[in-house]
């Protein structure tokens, strides 16, 4: 049987070849979007989003991300930042994929309730 992750991860393979850039993460990042791991939590008026990936490891945890910019993974701060070792951590890629496919699920919540999550990273 031919999963959705197999599907999306053969197709950026062969149309745009990013796996030379992105290697292992873009795996793992191609199974996230597959199990719907990746929530667009988005301010009700003001329309600002942040998205929140789940992990892969057994806690099932969730981070916060900001596709381009920023997630709050362990990854993050040690392979991209510390040691620049990569671009992107999995969550970044995860989410720029199932945003870029429209494989997110969406969550609205008050721009209050936006703030405290954001106040929390």
């Amino acid at each position: 049987m031919i999963t959705t992750t197999h599907l999306v991860a053969e197709s950026v393979w062969k149309e745009i070849e990013l796996h030379f850039l992105f290697g292992k993460n873009l795996e793992s990042a191609a199974r996230i979007v597959d199990l719907k791991g990746v929530k667009k939590i988005s301010g009700q008026l003001s329309g600002r989003t942040v998205f929140q990936v789940m992990g892969e490891s057994k806690r099932k945890e969730e981070y916060f991300c900001f596709p381009e910019h920023y997630c709050s993974c362990h990854s993050f701060f040690y392979d991209i930042v510390k040691n620049g070792r990569q671009l992107f951590c999995k969550h970044q890629i995860a989410a720029r994929l199932a945003s870029s496919i429209g494989f997110c699920v969406d969550v609205k919540v008050s721009d209050e309730q936006l703030a405290v999550m954001l106040s929390n990273l």
